[in-house]
């Protein structure tokens, strides 16, 4: 239907399992809600964003992708329909009530990599964020001729800026 106006219910669940930097719950919600929005459209849809430490997502990075080391943001589809487990995203449409997933983001990599950029906590984690959810939609900045790069720095400079 051409003109219609969609209505979005997006349930953003924030887990903070770290006492190294302050998180502002509301914000993150806000932010996530409006990624989904711009990525999916009329969707309703829920995540969780859970803030961890190194140690944490070092343990799940190498149980599920062989790598042992920490990282900065993983992201974990609800089932394998989700795109992202298989590789293949969905049309948006397709998403409606789903439980997206689970992105998690290291406080202590988050730190560092904000420091080496000279930006805040805050910023790195909001720009992780928006990475992690993308990854959830499906995209994957590793396969997608720079779809996913594109998609980010627009959000980035929508959002953030």
């Amino acid at each position: 239907m051409s003109g219609a106006c969609y209505r979005i219910a997006v349930v953003i669940e924030i887990a903070n399992r770290q006492r190294l930097i302050s998180i502002d719950g509301a914000n993150l919600e806000n932010l996530g809600s409006a990624v989904l929005k711009h990525v999916l459209g009329g969707d309703q849809v829920a995540l969780t964003i859970a803030i961890v430490r190194d140690p944490a997502i070092k343990k799940l990075n190498h149980r599920y992708r062989g790598v042992n080391s920490a990282t900065d943001v993983l992201s974990f589809p609800a089932n394998d329909g989700v795109p992202g487990a298989s590789g293949a995203r969905r049309e948006p449409e397709s998403f409606d009530g789903d439980f997206l997933g689970d992105v998690l983001i290291s406080a202590d990599t988050a730190a560092r990599q904000a420091a080496g950029a000279g930006i805040t906590i805050e910023r790195e984690i909001q720009e992780l964020v928006i990475h992690g959810i993308l990854h959830i939609c499906g995209y994957d900045h590793e396969t997608d001729q720079g779809e996913m790069n594109r998609l980010e720095v627009k959000l980035r400079r929508k959002l953030l800026d």
